[in-house]
């Protein structure tokens, strides 16, 4: 095996996040990025994150209100508002930035 970097162990919630993005970007199809969800994350953790997406779709569709979607999904209503307010107002735009990159194609 090829000499790695030494990992200090750290707390610091900025490099713990920096080092789990790059994970995150090493996955190549939607099959290796399944692999890696299901060693990092429990059923529950991914299942989570899977219901906050459908509702970030659902609503950047606009036909649904917060309660129609709350009740086709099963999320609930916090949840809704939650993603609401990411994808609409929050400055980090990362659901707007996926939800763009997959309508163009862009996306792997």
């Amino acid at each position: 095996m090829p000499d790695s970097p030494s990992l200090t162990p750290t707390k610091d919630l900025d490099r713990l996040t920096d080092d789990l993005c790059a994970a995150l970007l090493t996955p190549g199809s939607v099959d290796e990025m399944r692999r890696l969800l299901v060693d990092l994350c429990t059923p529950a953790e991914i299942r989570t994150l899977a219901e906050r997406w459908q509702v970030a779709r659902l609503l950047d569709g606009d036909e649904l209100s917060y309660r129609e979607i709350q009740e086709a999904t099963g999320v609930s209503t916090t949840t809704v508002v939650r993603v609401a307010r990411f994808l609409k107002q929050e400055p980090h735009r990362g659901y707007r930035r996926a939800l763009d990159a997959l309508e163009a194609g862009d996306a792997r």
